[in-house]
């Protein structure tokens, strides 16, 4: 148990190392250019933390709507790229729309086509894939497909 809790804080004192320049940590003077970074790396903390548990949410959001529609290989969701096969494996549309994924603003479409297909896929409206372009609602639109009856 205490071996678990010194190698969690190493990966934590690492992260820091990486944050903040050597010269600002071991600095006597320069207190505003010190405080600067501090603020620089806590925001960039804060960030962190809220695009790892937006991703880890995906993640389960996709791997349970794979499991839903006995899809297989569910633990795609959890890597990046390939998560973009299994959606399209869960939409039954063809693999070489991933190419599609990847030109700009023709992305935009074949994805909400493709969360269209998934809706239909999950026995819900194909209109829950539209609601994917909106800001917020995009956030909660996989849970609902994922986890509503």
């Amino acid at each position: 148990m205490r071996v678990a809790r010194v190698h969690g804080g190493l990966w934590l004192l690492g992260l820091l190392a990486l944050l903040i320049p050597g010269s600002v940590a071991f600095a006597q003077e320069g207190g505003e250019e010190a405080a600067l970074f501090a603020a620089l790396g806590a925001f960039m903390m804060v960030f962190l933390f809220f695009f790892v548990a937006i991703y880890v949410y995906m993640a389960l959001a996709l791997s349970t709507i794979a499991k839903k529609t006995n899809t297989d290989n569910a633990w795609w969701a959890w890597v990046p790229i390939i998560n973009i096969l299994l959606m399209l494996n869960v939409a039954r549309k063809p693999i070489w729309w991933i190419v599609l994924c990847f030109i700009p603003f023709v992305n935009i479409v074949i994805f909400i086509i493709m969360w269209m297909a998934i809706a239909e896929a999950r026995g819900k409206p194909n209109w829950w894939g539209i609601l994917m372009i909106v800001p917020v609602v995009n956030l909660i639109v996989p849970g609902y497909l994922a986890w509503a009856d």
